[in-house]
């Protein structure tokens, strides 16, 4: 069984957003190590190919933000990538070797170490970027503790289709177009997770999703307030970007 249906926990899962983002640099194995420390039960990240056909850890299409470099990453090879410096001296890391340093982590309570892993490629470049994440999770044998999710509905259609037994899960913003923010596309594209931000749920809407046997991670829950009413409204997942506070909110 895929450790993310595992419905037995009496909490949400705490998962980490892009790694302990409040504390160290975003997407790097500083903050995914982090977030494992401060009790994490899984990580988000985003996942792009680069030039040389790599499988990146990096959120935006361009390093400019999150790097002291700039261009897109899809402009610069896998060597020009790890050239630069990603926050405290932190290199781009690969999905590669994430999953080669944590995939055999256990979370809290000795279950399996989470990985939801955001497919960005947004633009109408066919780069192969499902095929090559697929691969990478059969070659280190962790189908079982993936969790696949996207904005993008095709992703999530063509990740069925080349991983039927990984979960996908559709994410959703209340500034996207209607038929995307109402998940119109979703009879066409199986899945188990919806992934809505928070102002967009309640417990009604939770519930109703349960009804039609999906479950919910929302994103990206930081104020306590928050991280309480969204364990309240009956979520799977917080998404957040410190672990350490969503436990102690959740765990008194």
């Amino acid at each position: 069984m895929n450790h993310w249906l595992d419905d037995s926990r009496k909490r949400p899962l705490v998962i980490g957003h892009r790694g302990a983002s409040m504390h160290a640099p975003e997407n790097t194995l500083a903050a995914f190590r982090l977030a494992h420390a401060q009790g994490a039960d899984g990580i988000e990240f985003d996942i792009k190919r680069c030039k040389t056909g790599e499988v990146v850890i990096m959120h935006d299409a361009t390093v400019d933000r999150t790097t002291n470099g700039s261009g897109g990453v899809h402009t610069l090879s896998l060597a020009a990538l790890r050239a630069l410096d990603a926050g405290h001296g932190e290199p781009v890391p690969t999905l590669d070797e994430l999953f080669a340093e944590q995939g055999a982590l256990a979370g809290p309570n000795g279950k399996p170490f989470l990985f939801n892993v955001e497919v960005t490629n947004y633009s109408t470049r066919n780069d192969g970027l499902e095929a090559a994440v697929v691969a990478l999770i059969q070659r280190h044998n962790i189908a079982d503790r993936v969790l696949f999710s996207s904005f993008n509905p095709w992703s999530v259609r063509k990740l069925a289709q080349l991983a039927p037994d990984i979960p996908r899960a559709i994410l959703y913003a209340s500034d996207m177009p209607i038929f995307l923010r109402r998940v119109w596309l979703a009879p066409l594209v199986p899945h188990q997770f919806r992934h809505p931000e928070k102002d967009m749920i309640d417990a009604a809407y939770v519930q109703k999703l349960a009804q039609q046997r999906l479950r919910v991670n929302v994103w990206t829950i930081n104020a306590r307030e928050d991280i309480a009413r969204m364990a309240a409204c009956g979520v799977h997942g917080i998404i957040g970007d410190s672990p350490q506070i969503m436990r102690e909110v959740l765990l008194g």
